[in-house]
C-alpha cells in the first residue's frame, strides 16, 4: 500500500504502544473520528503515542538533522508502519504553564496584535515619539513597570508575619520565616556568633537588633563553633548570615520546590505594585489609548467587552485618526482582533481577559483558547488530536465546541478524539472504541468503524452507554436530607459580587453552571477559604499522612485561604475537617508516582526489607527507596529517567542509559520478594499489584481504594509527569478513602469525572455517594448530567460566564432545577431518564 497523501485512510500496523496488542487499524482522514473506552484501555496511546508521535517524528526527521539524532534517542512509537499519515497538531489536556508571564493574550498571541495596533495607530500624548510594540508588553524592558518588574504586583514581609510568637526566643524558633533543619539551627548558630542573644524572647530584644536580624541584605560570613550535642564534636566552619526577609523573598523567587515556595508565601503580603496599579507597565505605555482606552483596559475587559470596544474601528470608524495608512492599519488590525475573539467566544470562553494569567485557567480553557487559535490559522489536510475537548464543557458550551470541530473538518483536515463524553460521540463520523478494559485487559480495537455499527460489539463496554442508558450514578433513589447548612453572605470575589448563598450538609452537592459562571470560585475558593479560616489550619491534603517516599514533599492543596475573608459565615461549627481533592499534579518530575503519594510504597519497602536476602546483606527499608543514596542509581538518581535538553526545541525525559528505566543498582535488584525485584514491583498495574500484595494488609487497603477509583491500569511506578488531572485528582482521593477520620468532613472536588468513560464514572460515584452514607459531605463542581441528576442538592450559578455569570439561578433537588425557568442547565438535566 502506498503512503501516498491520496490514500482516503490512515492505516496503522502493528501498534504495540503501552497495552496495544500489535493491532491493525484504517481510521477515514476528513472525517471526526472518536477514539473511545474506558481509562486505560489504549485508546490515548493510538490516538496520541502512536498515530501523533509518528507524525511528530516524521516531521523531525524531515527538518533538521540535530533535532533527528536526539528525537531518536527520546523513541519512536512501538508501530511497524502507519501509511496515509498527513502532517499532525495535537490539542492535549495540559495544565498552563506555572509562570506568572504567562497570559490569556500570550496563547492566543492576541496581545502581539493589540500591541502592535498600539504602536502603529494608537493616540500618543503630544509630544510624545511613538514605539515599537515591545513597549506595550510586561513581559519586555522596553515595557515592564521598572517597580514590579512587569509582575503587576509587590510582595512585601513584616515582623508580624515573620515572627508571630514574639514570647519565643530566637533558639525557640521566634523567627518561624527561617528555615527548619539543619539550615535553621545554621541561621541561629550563626547569629549567636554575630553576638546576638538567641535565647532571651525576641520581644525584648532591641528594636535596632530585631530590624537587622529580620530585613538587613547584608551577609556577613563568620566562623561558627558549633555546640556539642549528644556527644557528637563538630569541627568550626564558615557560616553565612541571612535576613529573614532575604530568606523568603529568595526562596519565594527562585526556589525550585513548589512546597518551600508555598512557605515562602506564607510570610509574604501581595498587594498591587503602587507605581502601575497593577497594569504591570510604564506610565509612558499607559499614556497612549486607543478608542479612549489604554491597553491595560483593553487587557482586562473580558473578551465579549473587546470585541464591542473594537468593532467600531474594525468598521473604519476610527475619529481620532485622519484618513491616511494608520486609519488603514487600525481598521486592519482591529478586524482581525475582532475576528479571532469571535471564534474564542463561540467556544464559550467570551468570560476570558487577556491578562487572565494561564496558571487559573482549567485544562479544558487552556485546550479551547489553541483550538480557536488553530481554526484561524487555514491549516488544511492535517489531522488534528485533541484530548477530551469536551472536558470542562457545560453541555451548552459543547454544542459550540461541535460546531468549531465540524468547521476544522469542513476545512479538508481530519479530526481525531479521545473523547468520554457520549453525546459528542452520537456526532462522531466514525468510531474507534478500544478496550475491552484497562491494562492488560484492554489494547485491543473492538470496533473501528461507524458509530450505529458499534451497537452490534457486544464485547464494547461503551456500546451500553452510548445505546442502551445512562450510567448509574445515584439518580435512582430518593435524594438526600441535609443534616444542617452553611449560610455565606456578602460573598464578592471574581464575578461573585455581594452574593448570598445557603449550602446543604450530610447531602451530596452538584454545582452546575455554564463555563465561567463562577463554580469553582464559590466552591474551591471562598468555601474553601471560609472552612479553611474556621478550622485554623491548611485544608487536609489527601497525602499529608501519606508516604514519606516523595522526593518533592507534599503541599496542602488550597493556598487561598484568604478567599474567605469578609464573608459572613454561620453554621461552619460542625465541620471538623475539610479535604479539597483537586486535578493539580501530584508532583513535577518522574521521582513522584502514585504508589510514593499514596503510602502504599512504605509497605513494598519493608516487606523487601523483611527478606532473608535484604536481612543478610544489612538492607533495610531505604535500601529500597530510589530517592536517597545507597540503593538507587547514581547515574539517573533513582530517577529511572535522564534529562535531555534539546536545541530550539522544549527538554524532554529519555530512559537511563545505566539501569534503563529500573531506578535501582544491581546490587539492589538482585534481592527478590516472590521472585520480584523491587523495579518490577513499581512496573506492576494496580490491578497487578493488588493480587500480588494480597496478604500484605498496608499495601491491600491503599491498592483497593485505587481500584475502587477506577485506577486499576496504573503502573505502581508510573511518573506523576505521565498522569492527567483528573487521575491525580482520583489518586488524591483513593488516599483519602484508604484512612478511617472521625468527625465531620467537607469534601471538595472540581470536576471529578474529568477523563472518565461512564463505566468509570459509575465506580467514582460509588465512592463518594458511600462518603456521604458515612455522615461527611460532599461538594462537587460537575458537567457531567448524569452525576448532576444523582444528587441530593444542585447550585446552579449563571446565567452566563463572566460578567454575565455569579448569581444563584436555581436552587434545590435535580427534579425542582430541571424545571427552573431562565437556567441553561435545566433542559439538558431534564432530559435524564430517572428525571
Amino acid at each position: 500500500m502506498s503512503s501516498s497523501s491520496h490514500d482516503p485512510y490512515v492505516r496503522v500496523r502493528g501498534a504495540r504502544e503501552h497495552n496495544l496488542r500489535h493491532i491493525d487499524v484504517d481510521i477515514p482522514r476528513d472525517v471526526l473520528a472518536v477514539f473511545t473506552g474506558v481509562s486505560g484501555s489504549g485508546k490515548s496511546s493510538l490516538a496520541f503515542g502512536t498515530i501523533y508521535a509518528e507524525a511528530q517524528r516524521r516531521y523531525f526527521e524531515s527538518v533538521a538533522p540535530y533535532a533527528r539524532r536526539l528525537i531518536h534517542q527520546v523513541g519512536a512509537p512501538a508501530v511497524d508502519d502507519i501509511l496515509g499519515l498527513p502532517p499532525a497538531v495535537a490539542l492535549e489536556q495540559r495544565r498552563g504553564s506555572a509562570t506568572s508571564r504567562s497570559y490569556v493574550g500570550t496563547v492566543t498571541t492576541l496581545s502581539n496584535t493589540l500591541r502592535m495596533l498600539f504602536s502603529r495607530a494608537g493616540t500618543y500624548p503630544p509630544g510624545a515619539e511613538p514605539v515599537d510594540s515591545d513597549a506595550f508588553s510586561p513581559n519586555t524592558a522596553a515595557g515592564a513597570c521598572p517597580v514590579c518588574h512587569g509582575l503587576g504586583r509587590v510582595h512585601r514581609t513584616t515582623e508580624e508575619l515573620m515572627v508571630p510568637d514574639p514570647s519565643l526566643s530566637i533558639r525557640e524558633g521566634a523567627i518561624a520565616a527561617w528555615p527548619g533543619a539543619w539550615h535553621g539551627k545554621n541561621l541561629r548558630d550563626v547569629t549567636r556568633t554575630l553576638g546576638h542573644d538567641i535565647d532571651r524572647p525576641w520581644q525584648e530584644l532591641p528594636q535596632q537588633d530585631r530590624d537587622w536580624i529580620l530585613f538587613t541584605d547584608e551577609q556577613p560570613v563568620v566562623t561558627v563553633h558549633p555546640v556539642r550535642e549528644a556527644g557528637r564534636i563538630q569541627a568550626p566552619y564558615q557560616g553565612t548570615f541571612q535576613s529573614a526577609r532575604r530568606y523568603v523573598m529568595h526562596t519565594f523567587a527562585d526556589s525550585k520546590s513548589q512546597a518551600l515556595r508555598a512557605r515562602a508565601e506564607r510570610f509574604l503580603e501581595s498587594s498591587p505594585c503602587p507605581a502601575c496599579g497593577g497594569s504591570r507597565l510604564r506610565p509612558e505605555s499607559l499614556a497612549v489609548t486607543f478608542a479612549g482606552r489604554t491597553i491595560a483596559q483593553l487587557n482586562a475587559m473580558p473578551l465579549t467587552a473587546l470585541a464591542e470596544a473594537l468593532r467600531p474601528a474594525a468598521r473604519g470608524e476610527v475619529a481620532d485618526l485622519p484618513e491616511g495608512p494608520e486609519r488603514q492599519i487600525a481598521t486592519t488590525l482591529s478586524a482581525d482582533l475582532v475576528a479571532r475573539t469571535e471564534v474564542i467566544t463561540e467556544l464559550g470562553l467570551g468570560y476570558l481577559s487577556l491578562d487572565r494569567t494561564t496558571p487559573t485557567l482549567s485544562p479544558g480553557e487552556l485546550q479551547r483558547l489553541r483550538l480557536a487559535t488553530q481554526l484561524r490559522s487555514g491549516l488544511f489536510g492535517v489531522v488534528y488530536v485533541l484530548d477530551e475537548p469536551s472536558a470542562g464543557l457545560h453541555p451548552a458550551d459543547t454544542e459550540a465546541l461541535l460546531t468549531v470541530l465540524m468547521r476544522l473538518r469542513e476545512a479538508g483536515n481530519s479530526v481525531y478524539v479521545v473523547e468520554h463524553d457520549m453525546d459528542v460521540v452520537r456526532r462522531a463520523d466514525w468510531i474507534v472504541d478500544v478496550g475491552p478494559h484497562a491494562g492488560e485487559l484492554g489494547g485491543r480495537v473492538l470496533h473501528s468503524g461507524p458509530v450505529e455499527a458499534l451497537a452490534s460489539v457486544t464485547e464494547s463496554v461503551t456500546r451500553r452507554f452510548l445505546f442502551d442508558g445512562e450510567p448509574d450514578t445515584g439518580s435512582g433513589r430518593s435524594p438526600r436530607e441535609p443534616s444542617a447548612w452553611l449560610h455565606l453572605r456578602g460573598i464578592t470575589r471574581h464575578n461573585l459580587r455581594d452574593l448570598d448563598v445557603d449550602l446543604p450538609l450530610g447531602v451530596f452537592t452538584a454545582v452546575t453552571g455554564v463555563s465561567g459562571s463562577g463554580k469553582s470560585t464559590l466552591i474551591g475558593q471562598v468555601l474553601a477559604g471560609v472552612l479553611t479560616e474556621h478550622l485554623g489550619a491548611d485544608p487536609a491534603d489527601p497525602a499529608d499522612q501519606g508516604g514519606t517516599d516523595d522526593g518533592e514533599g507534599d503541599v496542602a492543596l488550597s493556598r487561598d485561604a484568604r478567599a474567605g475573608t469578609g464573608v459572613e459565615a454561620k453554621g461552619v461549627d460542625i465541620v471538623d475537617r475539610l479535604v479539597q481533592v483537586d486535578q493539580k499534579p501530584i508532583g513535577r518530575t518522574p521521582r513522584s508516582n502514585l504508589a510514593t503519594y499514596t503510602g502504599l510504597f512504605d509497605a513494598v519497602r519493608k516487606v523487601f526489607a523483611a527478606t532473608d536476602d535484604a536481612r543478610q546483606r544489612g538492607y533495610r527499608a531505604g535500601r529500597f527507596s530510589f530517592n536517597v543514596a545507597g540503593g538507587r542509581c547514581e547515574t539517573c538518581q533513582g530517577e529511572g529517567f535522564v534529562a535531555v535538553e534539546l536545541l530550539f526545541l522544549p527538554g524532554t525525559y529519555t530512559p537511563c542509559p545505566t539501569c534503563h528505566g529500573a531506578r535501582y543498582n544491581e546490587e539492589t535488584l538482585q534481592v527478590r520478594y516472590r521472585g520480584r525485584s523491587v523495579a518490577d514491583v513499581l512496573g506492576m498495574t494496580v490491578d497487578t499489584a493488588a493480587g500480588f500484595f494480597a496478604d500484605v494488609a498496608p499495601a491491600a487497603r491503599s491498592l483497593r481504594t485505587l481500584k475502587e477509583v477506577g485506577l486499576g491500569y496504573l503502573r505502581l511506578g508510573q511518573p506523576a509527569t505521565e498522569l492527567s488531572g483528573g487521575e491525580a485528582q482520583r489518586i488524591k482521593l483513593a488516599s483519602e478513602l484508604q484512612r478511617n477520620r472521625r468527625g465531620h468532613t467537607v469534601y471538595l472536588l472540581d470536576e471529578p469525572t474529568t477523563g472518565l468513560h461512564p463505566a468509570d464514572v459509575e465506580l467514582l460515584m460509588r465512592q463518594l455517594h458511600g462518603l456521604v452514607d458515612a455522615g461527611h459531605s460532599v461538594f462537587v463542581v460537575e458537567h457531567d448530567m448524569g452525576v448532576v441528576a444523582g444528587a441530593d442538592w444542585v447550585l446552579d450559578l449563571g446565567p452566563g460566564g463572566g460578567d454575565a455569570g455569579g448569581r444563584v439561578v436555581a436552587a434545590g433537588r435535580p427534579s425542582e432545577v430541571a424545571r427552573t425557568p431562565g437556567s441553561r442547565t435545566a433542559e439538558y438535566l431534564a432530559r435524564r431518564p430517572a428525571l
